[in-house]
């Protein structure tokens, strides 16, 4: 998929995308789809609004682009990424920093080591180990239906990631990753008075 194959309102979306280089999915301040959508403020559940259809639309238009990457980078909620901030997601996400490792459970560490192995489909018994993954950027978390009709997910090293990919951009060191993505994080809040927090913000082992 390419931008001229984008509806009109993803493309607006996706606009809005390239300009600020993160975008939330729902969000009270900072930019973020439904609000796009919809014209307004979201409040609870986005299924329900009057343009849940609409934003579920964009959502899957938006998910399908080869230059956006979905993961929970903000606040732990989901975060659209343009295709420039890729390798500081990338860099941040394959470090293995104490904020990520420290208090990872025992079968947290046991799922990710079956990762690193090979992509893992997490039944439901290894569901709080994979958003325990998830949260700290250890994977990338895909969502899918199967051919039955059931919601699963499945997760990749970044470095599978990456290889399947391709086309990610030049490596990058963590620390210069992460300290992009704070400053993009930080002007944001600053522009949009929201309260965005990245996943190692706040941790007692932080960056």
């Amino acid at each position: 998929m390419n931008n001229k194959s984008l509806s009109a309102e993803s493309a607006l979306v996706f606009a809005k995308l390239e300009e600020h280089g993160l975008l939330l999915r729902i969000d009270a301040n900072l930019p973020n789809v439904c609000a796009l959508v919809a014209g307004e403020r979201v409040r609870g559940s986005w299924w329900s609004h009057p343009s849940g259809r609409a934003i579920f639309a964009v959502d899957g238009e938006l998910a399908d682009h080869p230059d956006v990457l979905m993961t929970k980078l903000i606040s732990g909620k989901v975060t659209y990424v343009h295709r420039a901030l890729w390798p500081q997601v990338i860099a941040v996400g394959r470090s293995r920093e104490p904020w990520q490792m420290k208090d990872l459970s025992t079968d947290g560490r046991k799922l990710l080591a079956q990762v690193d192995r090979k992509p893992v489909e997490p039944d439901r018994r290894a569901s709080k180990a994979a958003s325990e993954l998830e949260t700290r950027l250890l994977v990338y978390s895909e969502q899918f239906h199967s051919e039955s009709g059931a919601h699963g997910r499945r997760l990749e090293s970044w470095d599978h990631w990456s290889n399947r990919i391709g086309n990610v951009g030049e490596p990058i060191t963590a620390v210069s990753g992460g300290r992009l993505l704070e400053e993009v994080v930080a002007s944001l809040n600053r522009k949009f008075k929201g309260s965005g927090r990245l996943p190692w913000q706040g941790r007692s082992s932080s960056r």
